[in-house]
């Protein structure tokens, strides 16, 4: 019995990485985490799906990182990846921020490098096998450009698809959401976004300080009529800061991200199975290069 017991300790670590090296599950999400050969595979495992999940560098209030939009983004994108197997691209912080360069951290680069900088990322996965990108958003700002960004796609043939992931919440998770509220007004760094880091980070979440600064509407353009500027953030919130994020929950931020996390495995899901928006893209390509035919 004793030469059965050592033996098996001896084995257990060979018999761990063969584990590891057969079973499906053992695969990566990560892309950083592959290596050349698992990438491989993954590519086949994943139907060609991968996921950018784009947060950005900006300030969050006085109480919460940098980073927050990368954090949530992502953990929402693992968290669909764990149910849905696909590719998760590595931390990407090209966006849209001009309207938080007067805050201290704000990385705001030029409208040509993010527009370059996220075409050229889609082409290199394209070349290497992923063919169906979705952009999981997680800041606010970047909502315009992505969806020019997209409505750009048609502008000429490629071999890939880019989808927006843009989830809705269900009535039943509005339901829990508003049981677990305490504000009634929310916008950025407030009681939801707290809620979620305090869930995935708690320790980078400073609940303290969270109220030395306002995170009120100002309403410094509410008399202008039927215009829109630029300048309507500043104008609304010059602290870069809507809500109050002294009052969260960790069961908050938990619903707040398995709640995306299942919408977004769902349309993960559906692109493996289907060719459906490729096969309208290949047809309107064709049209579009001679409409008159």
């Amino acid at each position: 019995m004793k030469k059965i017991v050592v033996l098996f300790l001896f084995l257990a670590p060979a018999l761990q990485l063969w584990a590891q090296q057969v079973s499906p599950t053992a695969l990566p999400f990560k892309m950083e985490e592959l290596t050349s050969p698992e990438f491989s595979q993954a590519v086949v495992k994943s139907g060609g799906v991968c996921i950018i999940p784009l947060g950005i560098i900006e300030k969050h209030g006085p109480h919460l990182p940098l980073g927050t939009d990368l954090f949530e983004a992502r953990e929402v994108a693992f968290t669909a990846a764990k149910k849905e197997y696909a590719v998760v691209f590595p931390p990407y912080f090209v966006g849209q921020i001009f309207e938080a360069k007067h805050q201290p951290g704000a990385m705001a680069y030029s409208a040509d490098l993010m527009w370059k900088m996220l075409d050229e990322t889609i082409n290199e996965l394209s070349r290497n096998g992923m063919k169906k990108i979705i952009l999981a958003n997680g800041h606010g700002g970047n909502n315009s450009f992505l969806q020019y960004f997209c409505q750009a796609q048609l502008a000429s043939p490629r071999d890939y698809i880019v989808v927006l992931f843009q989830p809705s919440p269900e009535p039943a998770t509005l339901k829990a959401l508003n049981a677990l509220r305490k504000t009634n007004y929310d916008g950025h760094a407030g009681e939801e976004e707290t809620s979620m880091m305090f869930y995935i980070r708690p320790d980078l979440v400073h609940g303290d300080i969270a109220n030395t600064q306002s995170g009120a509407d100002q309403g410094r353009l509410k008399d202008m009529p039927y215009g829109y500027s630029g300048i309507w953030w500043y104008a609304k919130f010059p602290n870069h800061y809507a809500g109050d994020g002294s009052k969260y929950s960790r069961e908050m931020g938990e619903l707040l991200i398995k709640s995306d996390a299942d919408q977004l495995a769902d349309l993960v899901k559906y692109l493996k199975k289907s060719n459906q928006v490729e096969d309208l893209m290949k047809e309107f390509y064709s049209k579009s290069t001679a409409p008159v035919k």
